[in-house]
């Protein structure tokens, strides 16, 4: 894998984890602690240490996948992953702003359904410049379903 490829996804995947935690600082906790949850809600702990592995998947296996892309001649096919991956942490950011920032319950849930349609489409990309790839990557857009199952139960609980 080439370092610098790594260091590219791997700063791309930061920035988006920083800037979605910034929604999360100081009042979130008091509000998000008041709104009624479905009975499967993980423990709150549970989701820096899903965070955590995905962010770190995502990097791994977009940086894997691009230099495939690269190796085997398919520049174009590169740059399509590049910005995919762009709008999808872009939308996975968002979704924190719109859940723990603004409050917006309904329109998070949609954005937590957009982002899994991207996440899907990221696992796919990376499965066929490398299957095992998108083999790997394919937990994102499995815990990002189960999210948007999640965010919409909260949302109508809470209408």
């Amino acid at each position: 894998m080439n370092k610098s490829t790594l260091a590219a996804t791997s700063l791309a995947v930061a920035v988006a984890a920083v800037t979605g935690s910034v929604a999360n600082a100081k009042a979130a906790p008091a509000w998000y602690a008041r709104l009624r949850k479905p009975p499967y809600q993980p423990p709150s702990a549970a989701f820096p240490v899903a965070w955590t592995s995905l962010y770190g998947d995502i990097a791994v296996t977009s940086a894997v996948a691009i230099d495939r892309f690269r190796e085997a001649g398919q520049h174009d096919k590169a740059r399509r992953y590049a910005a995919a991956l762009g709008v999808n942490l872009v939308l996975n950011a968002a979704w924190s702003w719109l859940f723990f920032r603004f409050h917006k319950l309904g329109v998070s849930a949609a954005g937590a359904a957009v982002l899994t349609v991207s996440s899907a489409d990221l696992a796919r990309r990376a499965a066929e410049a490398d299957p095992r790839a998108g083999l790997a990557l394919s937990a994102y857009p499995l815990w990002c379903s189960f999210a948007t199952t999640l965010a919409t139960h909260v949302w109508r609980l809470n209408r």
